[in-house]
C-alpha cells in the first residue's frame, strides 16, 4: 500500500512538471491536395504541410503533441530517435505500444526528451503514412551551454524523401495483396520537391540562399520509405558533427550516405565561388535484381552575388555509384563519438545479455486458390532468426502491462537455428521459409545487451538499416562474411562508437551493438526498409521495472487509444 501511494504521488508530482515545463503542439492529421510530377493528388499530412511542421526544443523537454485524426485513415506517431525514459506508452508504433488512433480519434502524446541533442525526427508509424506523414524534431544545447563545434550562422532541415504518383495507399494494398515486392517510387525529393531533373519540377526546386563565408548547419533527415540514400554537394564537402542526436567528431566528407531513418547534422562552409550549385541523391542499391528507384533528385545551393545570373544552370556533384558498397561502408565505418568531457561515452563493458541474430528477406508459400508474385509464386517475407513477426490485434505493451495472456510468446532465440553458412552464394532453399510468430526477448532491468546483426544471402543479399526504440547503442563494430565470435571482437572500438538509434547493416555483413537497458518498457526493433518492416523483420524487447520508483515504467495515459 505504501509503495502504491507513492508511485501515485510520483507520478502526480511528474504530471505537475510536464504541465508546468512542457512545450505543446497540435497536430491535425488530414488529408490535403500537391502537385508534383505533373499530377496532383491528395496525400495525409499534418497540419496540411508536406513535410510536416519542424519541433523545436531544447536538451530535456518534455513536448506535448495533441494528435487530432480527422483523416479517413487509422494512423499512430512515432518520435524516431526519443527515448522516452519510462514512457512507453507514447512511443507511437501501432500495435506494439498503442492501438491506431481512428478516424476523429485523439491522443495526447507526451515527449519526454532526455540525452539527445541535435536532429531527430517524427513520422506516422502505421501501414506506409510515414511517405507524407513526417517532419523534423530539432534539439537545441541546454541553456548556458553551447554546440561543440563553432557555431553556424544559420541552419536549415533538408529532409529527403519519396513522392509516388499513385496514392500511397494504394501502393500498399496492391503490395500486400500480391505477395511480390512494391512498386519503387516514381521520384526522389528534397524538403518535399524533386528538383530540376524531373518534369514539371524546376519551377519548385527548393534552393538554399547564402551569402559568401557563412557556415551553414544541414541537418539532414532520410525519410525515404525504401532505400539508402547518397547526398552530395557539388564543390562543397560538408563537415560531419552529430548523427541520431548525438555528436561526433568532425568528419569531412564529400557525400555522405544515410539510411531509412538516420539523420545526420553537417556543418556546410560557403568558400566556393559565388554561384549556383546543386545539392543532389540519388539511391544506393545493393541487391542483385531487386527493384530500386534509379532517379536523382536536386536542390539548389544558391550565392546571393548569383542572383543576377540565376539562369546560369548549377553544377552537379559527383555522387558515389548505385551500388557502390566500399562507398557506403566507408562513409558509415567512418563516424566516431565526440567522447568529450561533456559528452562522454559509456560503452558496456561487460555483457549479461548476447543476442546473435540473422536479418534475411525470406519466403512463404502461396495461399490455396490465390496468385502470388513472389519468386516461383511464392511471398515475400523477412525476419530476425528466421521469425517473421506478426502483430497481435491488440499491442504488446497493453498486453505486458496488464498480464493478458495468448498475444505474445516469450522465446525470440538468442541464435538462428539451425545455423547455417549465412552469407555462401547458394543457399538450401528450405531455408528461406520463415516462421509466423510473435515472439519477443525480456531483459531485466539495468542489465547490458550486446545485439550481432548478421546479414545473411538468403533470397537476396542486401544492407538493413535497423532502428531500435527506446535505447541508443554504441556501434561497436562492423563487417563483411560471417560473424567470428573468436576474430572479430577483438576489433571492436570500445572507445570512441557513434552513439546511434539506427544503423545501416552492411550487404552479406554483419554490426554489432551494445546498450544498457535501463528503460523499463516494450520497446520496438525492425529495419527501417518499409517492405520489410511489412514482411515481418522485426521483433520486441520488454525491458523490466527496476526496483525504485525512478526505475519503473510510468502508467498509461487517460486517453491510450483503444484496440
Amino acid at each position: 500500500m505504501m509503495y502504491s501511494l507513492l508511485f501515485s504521488l510520483g507520478l502526480i508530482l511528474i504530471q505537475g512538471a510536464i504541465e508546468s515545463q512542457a512545450l505543446a503542439y497540435r497536430f491535425e492529421v488530414k488529408e490535403a491536395t500537391y502537385t508534383r510530377l505533373c499530377g496532383t493528388k491528395s496525400i495525409l499530412t499534418v497540419n496540411g504541410q508536406f513535410p510536416g511542421p519542424t519541433i523545436y526544443a531544447r536538451k530535456g523537454d518534455i513536448v506535448i503533441v495533441k494528435v487530432v485524426n480527422i483523416s479517413k485513415y487509422n494512423i499512430t506517431i512515432h518520435w524516431h530517435g526519443v527515448k522516452q525514459p519510462r514512457n512507453p506508452w507514447s512511443d507511437g508504433p501501432e500495435y506494439i505500444t498503442q492501438c491506431p488512433i481512428k478516424p476523429g480519434g485523439v491522443f495526447t502524446q507526451t515527449v519526454i526528451l532526455s540525452e539527445e541533442e541535435g536532429t531527430i525526427w517524427w513520422h506516422a508509424h502505421s501501414d506506409w503514412a510515414r511517405a507524407t506523414v513526417h517532419g523534423a524534431f530539432i534539439i537545441y544545447p541546454k541553456h548556458g551551454t553551447n554546440y561543440p563545434f563553432q557555431k553556424p550562422d544559420f541552419e536549415v532541415p533538408i529532409i529527403l524523401g519519396e513522392w509516388w504518383k499513385r496514392d500511397i495507399v494504394e501502393v500498399y494494398k496492391e503490395f500486400r495483396a500480391t505477395g511480390g515486392e512494391p512498386n519503387v517510387s516514381d521520384a526522389f525529393i528534397i524538403n518535399g520537391q524533386p528538383g530540376d531533373l524531373y518534369p514539371c519540377s524546376s519551377g519548385d526546386t527548393f534552393k538554399l540562399q547564402v551569402h559568401n563565408g557563412a557556415t551553414i548547419l544541414l541537418r539532414i533527415i532520410n525519410a525515404a520509405l525504401n532505400h539508402v540514400l547518397f547526398l552530395a554537394i557539388s564543390n562543397h564537402p560538408t563537415i560531419i558533427v552529430g548523427t541520431d542526436g548525438s555528436y561526433t567528431k568532425p568528419l569531412t566528407r564529400d557525400y555522405i550516405s544515410i539510411g531509412p531513418g538516420q539523420t545526420i547534422d553537417a556543418l556546410l562552409e560557403a568558400n566556393q565561388f559565388p554561384g549556383r550549385y546543386y545539392i543532389a541523391a540519388r539511391a544506393y542499391s545493393s541487391g542483385v535484381n531487386v527493384s530500386y528507384d534509379n532517379t536523382t533528385t536536386t536542390a539548389i545551393l544558391e550565392y546571393d552575388a548569383a542572383y543576377n545570373n540565376a539562369s546560369s544552370s548549377p553544377s552537379l556533384p559527383c555522387l558515389p555509384y548505385y551500388n557502390d558498397t566500399k562507398a557506403s561502408y566507408s562513409f558509415t565505418s567512418s563516424l566516431r563519438s565526440l567522447a568529450s568531457k561533456d559528452h562522454p561515452v559509456k560503452v558496456p563493458l561487460k555483457v549479461n545479455h548476447r543476442i546473435f541474430s540473422t536479418i534475411s528477406v525470406n519466403l512463404l508459400p502461396c495461399p490455396v486458390n490465390r496468385t502470388c508474385e513472389g519468386p516461383n509464386g511464392s511471398i515475400f517475407a523477412a525476419s530476425m532468426n528466421n521469425i517473421s513477426f506478426v502483430l497481435p490485434n491488440i499491442d504488446v505493451l497493453e498486453a505486458y502491462y496488464y498480464h493478458i495472456k495468448g498475444v505474445y510468446g516469450k522465446q525470440f532465440p538468442r541464435y538462428p537455428h539451425p545455423p547455417f553458412d549465412f552469407t555462401a552464394e547458394y543457399q538450401d532453399l528450405r531455408l528461406e521459409v520463415a516462421k509466423l510468430s510473435t515472439q519477443v526477448r525480456v531483459f531485466r532491468y539495468n542489465s547490458t545487451v550486446e545485439i550481432i546483426l548478421q546479414g545473411t544471402n538468403l533470397v537476396s543479399g542486401l544492407d538493413h538499416p535497423m532502428h531500435l526504440h527506446g535505447q541508443s547503442f554504441y556501434v561497436v563494430g562492423s563487417g563483411f562474411g560471417n560473424f567470428d565470435k573468436h576474430k572479430d571482437p577483438k576489433h571492436y572500438n570500445l572507445v570512441d562508437p557513434p552513439l546511434q538509434n539506427t544503423v545501416v547493416v552492411p550487404k552479406n555483413g554483419w554490426t554489432t551493438i551494445r546498450f544498457k537497458a535501463h528503460n523499463p518498457g516494450v520497446w520496438y526493433m525492425h529495419c527501417h526498409f518499409e517492405r520489410h518492416l511489412t514482411w515481418g523483420m522485426m521483433t520486441t524487447f520488454i525491458v523490466k521495472d527496476g526496483k525504485d520508483l525512478k526505475s519503473r515504467m510510468l502508467p498509461p495515459p487517460s486517453d491510450m487509444p483503444p484496440c
